[in-house]
């Protein structure tokens, strides 16, 4: 486990590695101080919490490096007011920093347990507009929305499409997108009318988005 004063450490260094990325948000930069990470990353991991790797969680999953959330969310640019989507819940970390930004959030995982232990440790932080569901997302979510921002922890192989009606009008969506094995593309996609304006914003590797039935696991 990280000393108090170590974690502090990791914390400035990873402030210094967000101002070299050219991104100073003082909103995400005081989510990211009312959230502690540690709550979120299982006890064996957190001597590299705060680092750019991905992280094992329960279910086989992982969650990503703390660079990559807070670069992915701060291209989401959450202001109040706005309604959000997060597809992959994960440990629920990031719900939890979007819900500080946002005034609402709703986060989907297709595991019952990464929903379950999500919910448990956004309740123990107080946090209330932050909605954990169970449910399979990989064809968007008929009947929700609108939402003002979407995210997508999981890649999609061609244009996430069904995803276009559960935005509102100049909505914004960041998804990977490209093949499930090896690099993909970060895009950010702006509701245009019925279609999607695209900006590439980077490239990653993430876990393909599996369409099927939600887990009961």
């Amino acid at each position: 486990m990280i000393a108090p004063a170590d974690e502090r450490e990791c914390l400035a260094a990873f402030y210094l590695r967000m101002r070299a990325r050219g991104i100073e948000n003082r909103p995400l930069v005081a989510a990211v101080e009312a959230v502690p990470r540690r709550n979120f990353v299982p006890a064996q991991w957190r001597d590299v919490a705060w680092s750019d790797r991905m992280i094992p969680i329960e279910c086989g999953e992982v969650i990503e490096g703390i660079d990559l959330q807070a670069a992915i969310i701060h291209a989401l640019q959450i202001e109040p007011g706005h309604r959000v989507l997060e597809v992959g819940t994960g440990s629920g970390y990031t719900a939890a920093l979007m819900s500080k930004l946002a005034t609402r959030v709703t986060t989907v995982d297709r595991y019952k347990t990464l929903t379950e232990l999500a919910h448990h440790r956004l309740q123990a932080l107080d946090i209330d507009n932050a909605l954990v569901r169970q449910a399979d997302a990989s064809n968007g979510m008929p009947g929700e929305g609108p939402f003002d921002r979407i995210v997508c922890w999981a890649a999609f192989d061609g244009m996430p499409r069904p995803f276009v009606d559960l935005l509102s009008s100049n909505g914004v969506m960041i998804a990977p997108i490209g093949p499930g094995e090896g690099e993909q593309t970060l895009a950010r996609l702006t509701k245009v009318g019925s279609r999607f304006d695209r900006q590439d914003i980077g490239a990653v590797r993430l876990q393909p988005l599996t369409p099927g039935v939600a887990a009961a696991i």
